[in-house]
């Protein structure tokens, strides 16, 4: 149950980035959350400040032609009965069909009463990725 869970939140999340959709992607965060990397840490601590971070991804991704977001490898481990950490390496496509950026993500997903929600990601170089316990196939 909750690999498909984690699977539909994912599934979500990548949707959501490949069509610019800020609610979309918004939705996948509890709030507060942080994003980090590795040349800063945000700090969301509402809906505005989600909605603002993410238009500011969301400029640079079409600015580089995003024609698909692509998970290379995923997979998750259940920490506790409420926490999860989830590992998944992305590959964003520009245009020409080139990967223009790729990176290994780290998340910490947090279950609220059966509703999966991310409260951290951590972002890294490739080699950083971890292959955890249990694949999270798509």
């Amino acid at each position: 149950m909750s690999q498909i869970k984690l699977q539909q939140l994912f599934k979500q999340y990548q949707y959501s980035f490949i069509n610019y959709e800020l609610d979309g992607v918004s939705s996948c965060y509890h709030l507060p959350c942080t994003l980090n990397t590795p040349d800063k840490i945000v700090l969301l601590s509402s809906q505005a400040d989600c909605l603002e971070e993410f238009s500011t991804i969301f400029i640079q991704l079409k600015e580089a032609n995003t024609s698909n977001i692509i998970a290379k490898k995923a997979s998750f481990e259940q920490i506790s009965k409420q926490l999860y950490l989830v590992c998944i390496d992305w590959g964003f496509i520009d245009g020409q069909g080139q990967t223009f950026a790729d990176f290994a993500a780290i998340y910490h997903v947090l279950d609220t009463d059966g509703v999966l929600k991310i409260i951290n990601v951590v972002s890294h170089e490739l080699e950083s990725s971890l292959t955890l316990t249990e694949p999270l196939s798509w």
